[in-house]
């Protein structure tokens, strides 16, 4: 509004005073040409002045304006921008890598061709050497018929578990040198300790062998083993088992004082005792090896019976 009034201050002021001005003279020349009718001409010059005045106001409220509206600004959400990041103009190469020095690679031997296993030696020289192996004793190719081993071996260890000799053409071991020997005194008759002497070396092969590799031995054949049991005792059945049962009968045997007596019924010598003469003919056999024998074949079994159980047996 302030920049209105200095606009049409000096040109209002102006054409007020010439339209006063003019209002003025206007007025003494009508007064002097008044007619008789008084109050037309006096009322004249009053609506000359309300004209001017009314132009006045609209020349005002027309008059252009030199200032121009500054143009509407829309407002707008900054957006994020990246800044450009200017790649330098020159290309600097990197630093080639330092030279690695690579050590030769020794030279791989290549692996030997698989060789087929040797088939398994079951003939009776083959098992023959494989118990000279691991035996120290002189007496194994001299005590062991080598005929039919695995044969005689299987009918000699089912007829134990059943409490049964086997036929001596079926035992595994050649017959004792010696005879059984008896002395008669007062008017009775006693296993004489000479008998015992004749089952020594028996003994102490069987001790000459190692437990681990007899037990390993019989792992080796343990198939042929198993068929050969197939064929004369119960085909399923583990022979391991059957093994393990002839075992203890011998372990079973008790021990008895010496000297032991017996007597003869015209065809074998019995025990007097009906106690013993009651035992199995294993255990009965396995006492007429004598007391220290017999303490010596059963601390072995045991051990090998351990070693059986240990391996799954």
């Amino acid at each position: 509004m302030g920049q209105w009034n200095k606009l049409f201050q000096l040109p209002l002021k102006t054409e007020s005073i010439s339209l006063v001005v003019c209002g003025r003279m206007g007025l003494k020349q009508g007064e002097k040409r008044m007619s008789d009718n008084s109050e037309k001409k006096t009322l004249a010059p009053h609506f000359l002045i309300i004209a001017v005045i009314v132009v006045v106001i609209i020349a005002v409220l027309l008059w252009p304006s030199k200032e121009t509206p500054a143009p509407a600004v829309e407002e707008t959400q900054p957006v994020d921008t990246q800044p450009v990041v200017e790649e330098p103009d020159t290309f600097i190469p990197a630093p080639a890598p330092e030279p690695v020095e690579i050590e030769p690679v020794e030279e791989v031997a290549p692996l030997p061709e698989p060789v087929e296993p040797e088939p398994l030696d079951v003939s009776d020289e083959g098992l023959e050497k494989a118990l000279s192996d691991i035996s120290d004793s002189e007496d194994v190719n001299r005590l062991i018929v080598n005929e039919g081993l695995i044969q005689r071996f299987v009918v000699t260890v089912t007829n134990v578990a059943n409490d049964q000799m086997a036929p001596a053409q079926q035992v595994p071991l050649a017959a004792p040198e010696q005879s059984f020997r008896i002395y008669r005194q007062a008017d009775k008759e006693w296993i004489d300790a000479a008998s015992y002497k004749r089952y020594t070396p028996y003994v102490a092969m069987l001790e000459s062998f190692d437990n681990e590799a007899l037990v390993t031995l019989f792992d080796k054949y343990k198939d042929e083993i198993q068929a050969k049991y197939d064929e004369i005792g119960d085909p399923g059945q583990p022979f391991s088992s059957v093994m393990v049962d002839a075992i203890d009968q011998l372990l079973d045997t008790p021990e008895v004082p010496v000297p032991v007596e017996v007597y003869s019924d015209s065809v074998a010598y019995k025990f007097a005792d009906p106690k013993l003469e009651n035992l199995s003919a294993p255990q009965k056999q396995l006492l007429r090896t004598g007391p220290d024998n017999m303490r010596r074949v059963k601390a072995k079994l045991r051990e090998l019976k351990s070693l059986l159980v240990d391996n799954g047996y």
